[in-house]
């Protein structure tokens, strides 16, 4: 899989030092520079690239300026590349992939790429599957039904591996694998890890979309629970029961739900 990338800075050094640093990659392509905003419109709209580094401030059109601009067009994956920490929120609210401060760490920079790895062949397998269905629904109408069946099972890199919560003006990013339980208040979600709370405004309905439905499963109207961590259950009246998560707090298990538990009773 080749990453096809388009590099804009208005510092000629800042997309030399950026070349440089990914020229070990043998499947990130540099496709065009730019050095401001409109010149890296016209670039996207014409490249279609896959990802995008991206300075912040740079004059004219900003980096916000230019994903603001590309609303009517499939935009590519967004990499924002900066000096100033104060813009990491801005950031993150306009759907970034990630953040990078100048000068751009090594081991920051083999991270980000993972996860954008990880992101296009996500939509790169659901765009294969879209074609092959709109060639079945023509010559096999019924290999469609049964193709849309054998998607249904859920695979784990579909699924969030990080979580980015702004909390009380922070980007806290978050490994899925730590938190332990979420609750729901309104369209607020108080995230549990071992040792921290933080709040999260999404509604229930779409952060479960983002979690391993193997791994997180709701356990009350109000509640998700990581079941992996979940140490003991204690039964409870009226068919409800408890769960014992690893920190050591309890979860009701309401009737509705009692089957999530099943499997850890044998």
């Amino acid at each position: 899989m080749t990453i096809r990338t388009i590099l804009v800075d208005d510092e000629p050094l800042a997309i030399q030092g950026l070349q440089l640093r990914l020229a070990p990659y043998d499947d990130v392509e540099i496709v065009d520079t730019c050095i401001n905003g409109r010149e890296a419109i016209r670039s996207i709209k014409t490249h279609k690239p896959d990802l995008v580094f991206l300075d912040i401030q740079m004059p004219g059109f900003d980096g916000f300026s230019v994903v603001q601009g590309l609303m009517e067009v499939e935009p590519p994956l967004f990499v924002f590349v900066t000096a100033y920490s104060d813009h990491a929120i801005r950031a993150f609210e306009a759907q970034a992939m990630d953040y990078l401060m100048k000068p751009v760490e090594e081991g920051r920079l083999a991270d980000t790429l993972d996860r954008v790895r990880q992101r296009l062949t996500e939509k790169r397998g659901a765009e294969e599957v879209d074609r092959l269905k709109e060639v079945l629904a023509e010559v096999a109408p019924d290999s469609v039904e049964n193709l849309a069946e054998s998607n249904d099972a859920p695979s784990s890199n579909r699924f969030e591996k990080l979580i980015n919560i702004k909390d009380r003006g922070q980007i806290f990013r978050v490994d899925v694998d730590t938190i332990e339980r979420i609750d729901a208040a309104g369209d607020y979600m108080c995230i549990y890890t071992g040792d921290n709370t933080l709040i999260l405004r999404e509604t229930m309905k779409d952060l479960e979309k983002r979690l391993d439905p193997r791994r997180f499963q709701r356990v009350h109207r109000s509640t998700i629970v990581n079941l992996d961590l979940v140490k003991e259950v204690k039964p409870h009246t009226n068919g409800e029961c408890f769960l014992v998560l690893q920190s050591n707090a309890q979860v009701k298990v309401s009737r509705s739900y009692r089957d999530v538990v099943a499997r850890f009773v044998h």
